[in-house]
């Protein structure tokens, strides 16, 4: 007997992959930590490691613990969570059980009533390694970042699992073909494509040798039906223009691109190929929304959905209102930045007759105290922002902060990317009477900021300015419930 005490008695068996497609989970960044066993030598390096286990669930009553690792699944090496979801979504599924305490391994069957979950979460959704980028793209941002950062910032993902499980934008031009093959017998759908241009001369210029081989993979997806969430990094003179129609005449030929983003491209000071983008170009932003309308319009009325979608910087950009939520299609690429600020405006809108007793309430006990709220925002998204402070009152007792990003440089203006050093250098010193609301979507899941500073450091030194600290998901209800 190991010290993996298994419970083998009952129904034996496995179950087979049958399911003619997957659904992209939500996969949580775990909060769970392993026991401490877990990191005992020998480590075998394979499987899936387990962070943490539901009590009275199947996998608690047969005996798995944190620490150890579900080697196979269905004698298949568990690689991923797609093998995981394929296999392991009947009611008994055999497995092969790693335990680093005695280094041993040990076949069991996991069974569960119908409807019941097993009760396992793994570290993450991969567990073999990360498909990594294999292009040269002109406008990689990972190649932008300051020599200083963090080596985990610098990691060029491309893998189509975590386009699939996580909404990851993926070239496709590092799969092989065993891959292909077998993400088509899953029917992996959606997947989130990196598509830039469509010409092979300008795909070149843009991503490098490996370009043919991306639309290789996407027309053998689209031919077998899966569907593409398609995206354009925008580049002036790269493949704006003519080379930008051609794209758009090609997407709109294959209805199996359901969704197309179109992002302007973001460059920082820590580099040399770029100098200019659409944010100092408003005839160039509005060139490119006159270019998409006929294209939605049609879309519209063949498809009964816009399809063509530009990022929220386009119309900021071009000094446009941006379009009615109706046009966005439910948000397919919301966190792209398509429709973010339409969401947040129409949000405002709704506080006003939903939530006014809130707001009253809000502005009525920092006028009794002499407070004021700072809202703390990028560049990009100030008057979006100035919208939510005028729920208040004219006055100014809630106001916006825009960050000015000195850390990247370049045209960096985006909530997302405020760093703590801008922050704390463009805060006033005194800030009696205060307080300052963060969004937190300034911070990884190790609540660090993008230059490495600790949300806690923060939180410390704001305070010892004289302020309360409050931190808020960019989204008007939950700002408001910070501030109550």
């Amino acid at each position: 007997m190991t010290s993996f005490e298994l419970e083998c008695d009952g129904l034996s068996g496995g179950a087979a992959g049958g399911n003619s497609a997957l659904q992209a989970p939500t996969v949580p960044a775990y909060a769970s930590t392993t026991a401490p066993y877990g990191s005992l030598a020998p480590q075998t390096g394979e499987g899936a490691l387990v962070v943490s286990v539901a009590p009275e669930s199947p996998a608690d009553d047969l005996g798995i613990e944190p620490g150890m690792r579900i080697l196979t699944v269905n004698a298949q090496p568990l690689t991923d969570m797609i093998v995981w979801m394929w296999e392991s979504d009947g009611d008994a599924v055999d497995i092969e059980v790693y335990d680093p305490r005695d280094n041993t391994v040990t076949p069991a069957v996991l069974e569960r009533f119908p409807g019941e979950e097993w009760g396992l979460e793994f570290d993450g959704a991969v567990f073999d390694g990360m498909r990594t980028c294999v292009n040269a793209c002109v406008f990689c941002f990972m190649n932008m970042l300051p020599k200083e950062s963090r080596s985990t910032l610098t990691i060029r993902d491309d893998d189509y699992r975590l386009s699939f499980l996580q909404g990851n934008f993926v070239t496709l031009t590092n799969m092989s073909d065993a891959e292909v093959d077998d993400a088509i017998d899953k029917m992996l759908s959606p997947m989130n494509v990196s598509l830039h241009a469509i010409t092979p001369e300008c795909r070149r210029k843009l991503i490098g040798r490996n370009a043919p081989r991306g639309i290789e993979v996407l027309e053998r997806f689209l031919d077998a039906g899966i569907e593409i969430h398609a995206q354009i990094v925008l580049c002036p003179g790269l493949n704006d223009g003519d080379e930008l129609l051609a794209t758009l005449q090609y997407v709109e030929a294959h209805p199996g691109i359901t969704s197309l983003a179109i992002v302007p491209l973001g460059f920082t000071r820590h580099q040399k190929r770029f100098s200019s983008s659409y944010s100092s170009d408003i005839e160039a932003s509005r060139s490119v929304v006159r270019m998409l309308e006929p294209f939605q319009e049609r879309a519209r009325a063949t498809r009964g959905a816009t399809v063509f979608q530009l990022a929220d910087e386009f119309y900021i950009d071009a000094d446009l209102p941006v379009p009615p939520a109706e046009t966005y299609d439910g948000f397919p690429q919301f966190y792209d930045g398509i429709g973010m600020l339409r969401s947040f405006l129409d949000e405002v809108d709704e506080l006003k007759g939903a939530r006014s007793g809130d707001v009253d309430a809000v502005a009525t006990r920092l006028a009794r105290e002499g407070g004021r709220v700072l809202v703390i925002c990028g560049e990009a998204a100030q008057s979006t922002f100035d919208a939510f402070c005028r729920l208040f009152d004219p006055a100014g007792i809630v106001s916006s902060l825009a960050i000015q990003n000195d850390y990247f440089g370049g045209n960096v203006n985006v909530t997302g990317l405020i760093c703590a050093c801008d922050l704390l250098a463009q805060l006033p010193r005194d800030l009696s009477s205060t307080t300052v609301l963060i969004p937190d979507v300034m911070f990884n899941y190790d609540y660090l900021t993008l230059d490495g500073v600790s949300k806690q450091s923060i939180t410390d030194e704001i305070e010892r300015r004289g302020a309360a600290v409050r931190y808020a998901t960019p989204a008007p209800n939950l700002m408001l419930d910070a501030l109550l």
